[in-house]
């Protein structure tokens, strides 16, 4: 069984920064893609940025230059920097993987329980 915990939202004033953790654990054998998704009161749940195994990271285009998406691989950890955050970005944030565990030995996708992040003054 694997997990993805969330760690480090909260509370920042417009302009702020905050940095998220995920952190995926249990009978992991490989991991092809973490991402960060948000999802806003009353909106549908978006790609915030993903980082594929090898590849090159992808950003929506409303946090280019903003957030950073960076990985720990011999941690299984995911990271979301956020600077210069805006009250749009105000939402609850989850953590996703594409992950192969050594039971099902097949990827699958799985999804944190997310954690809020109020940008407000």
């Amino acid at each position: 069984q694997v997990q993805l915990v969330e760690s480090g939202g909260g509370l920042v004033q417009p302009g702020g920064s905050l940095r998220l953790s995920c952190a995926a654990s249990g009978t992991i054998f490989s991991i092809y893609v973490m991402a960060w998704y948000r999802q806003a009161p009353g909106k549908q749940r978006e790609l915030v940025a993903s980082i594929p195994s090898g590849g090159s990271t992808v950003y929506a285009d409303s946090v280019k230059g903003r957030f950073t998406i960076s990985r720990d691989v011999s941690k299984n950890m995911v990271y979301l920097q956020m600077d210069s955050l805006k009250p749009e970005d105000t939402a609850v944030y989850f953590c996703n993987g594409v992950l192969v565990t050594k039971i099902l030995m097949a990827p699958s996708v799985y999804w944190g329980q997310g954690t809020q992040v109020t940008v407000s003054s």
